[in-house]
This record gives C-alpha cells, sequence and structure tokens, in this order.
C-alpha cells in the first residue's frame, strides 16, 4: 500500500506539530548535508520553531554571513542597509539624552544659564529648591538615627555603672569583707586610667573572721574595670 496524501495545514495539536516539526526538521538537515556532500554544494538553513527554538545548519568551509554576502552580491540588494539605518537612529537619539543629561547637570551647578528664558529659571529654581529639601530630610533623618543610637550607648554604659556601683556597696555592707582605701590603691587606679584604661578600682578584702585570717589578699588581686 501506498503513502496517503497529507493535507498541508496548520497541526491543531501542539504535541502533534511539535513532533511534526521535529521529524521533517532532522530530514531536511539530512538533505542539506547530501547536498553539500554530494554535489559540493554551499547550503545554509536558519529555521524557528513556534516555541521560539532557532536551529541552523552551514555548510563546512564557510558560514551564514558569507552564504548572506553571497546572496545580496547575486540579487542585487542590501539587507544591511536598514538595520544600519536604524542602529544610526538610535544612536543619534542616545546622542541627544546624553546631551540633555549633561545639559541639566551643568545647569543644576550653575553653568551654561544663558539661553535659559524666566520659565526654565524657575523650573531649575523649583527642582534645586526640591533636591535641597529632600536632602536636609535625609541629614535630619541620619542624625536622628545616630542620636538616638548615642543614646543607647550612654543608656547602657548608666546601666553597667550603677550595677558596678551597686555590687561595690554589696561588698562594702558585707560584715564578712571590709572595703580597704588606701595611698597604693588610689596610685594603681591612677596608673591603669593613665595607661588608657576605663574606670579602674583596686580592692584589698581584709577577712573579719577568725577562719580566714590565713587567707591574703593583695591590692591588685581583685580589680573590677
Amino acid at each position: 500500500m501506498g503513502r496517503g496524501k497529507i493535507e498541508i495545514k496548520k497541526i491543531e495539536n501542539p504535541t502533534n506539530r511539535q513532533v511534526t516539526y521535529s521529524k521533517r526538521r532532522a530530514g531536511i538537515m539530512k538533505k542539506a548535508r547530501e547536498l553539500t556532500v554530494l554535489c559540493d554544494a554551499q547550503v545554509s538553513i536558519i529555521m524557528f520553531s513556534s516555541t521560539k527554538k532557532f536551529s541552523e545548519y552551514c555548510s563546512p568551509g564557510t558560514n551564514t554571513k558569507q552564504i548572506f554576502d553571497r546572496y545580496q552580491q547575486a540579487c542585487q540588494v542590501d539587507l544591511w542597509s536598514s538595520q544600519y539605518e536604524r542602529m544610526q537612529n538610535q544612536l543619534k537619539s542616545l546622542k541627544e539624552v546624553n546631551n540633555g543629561l549633561r545639559r541639566e547637570i551643568r545647569q543644576r551647578m550653575g553653568e551654561d544659564l544663558d539661553n535659559m528664558d524666566i520659565d526654565e529659571l524657575r523650573g531649575l529654581e523649583q527642582n534645586l529648591h526640591d533636591s535641597v529639601k529632600a536632602v536636609r530630610e535625609r541629614k535630619y533623618h541620619v542624625l536622628q538615627t545616630q542620636t538616638e543610637t548615642y543614646k543607647k550607648k550612654v543608656k547602657h554604659s548608666s546601666e553597667a555603672y550603677n550595677n558596678l556601683v551597686r555590687a561595690l556597696q554589696m561588698r562594702e555592707d558585707d560584715p564578712v569583707y571590709g572595703y580597704v582605701d588606701d595611698e597604693a590603691s588610689h596610685f594603681e587606679g591612677a596608673l591603669a586610667l593613665a595607661n588608657g584604661g576605663t574606670h579602674m578600682y583596686a580592692l584589698r578584702l581584709q577577712p573579719n573572721q577568725p577562719n580566714l585570717h590565713a587567707m591574703e589578699y593583695a591590692p591588685h588581686d581583685l580589680r573590677l574595670a
């Protein structure tokens, strides 16, 4: 039995359409390679599927650009002129935008104001006023944030100092230990502060219980920083 004819129309089922495209694409690529080998022909094929998938074949020893150049020479057409013209127009537009931005920057710096009329000058003045306002608001926000941070640090330091004072008072009120303040302690504390230390306290704990007479504490045995 011979193969039946297939009506040439779009295949509505997406799966069947993709399968048919894959099979026929492989067949076209095979025929192009056979033409290249059997007939010493230069063949270039470019295909895009309905899913935007790109497929390409070009005969060995050449490339797609060379094929296009030969096509333009044989048909006396220019495939690149329209693209080149579009690129030139786009470049011109970008240059105009760039020049406008540079001129606006110079005007904001107080330069290139001679060709501006009264309305443009008023608009520039308003823009500068809005910019200064935004900068000032940002500055105040940063200052407020830094102030709050410093307040928290001061509060933390104050709490740490109060805790230290309470701890010293508790040790002073303890009947077992007594706080002894002498010149050596003052000297060592002053020496510590002179060397870059923070609040340094030298304590000498004197045992008041008979069973603790064997314990000795030097002024440097306990330091609170």
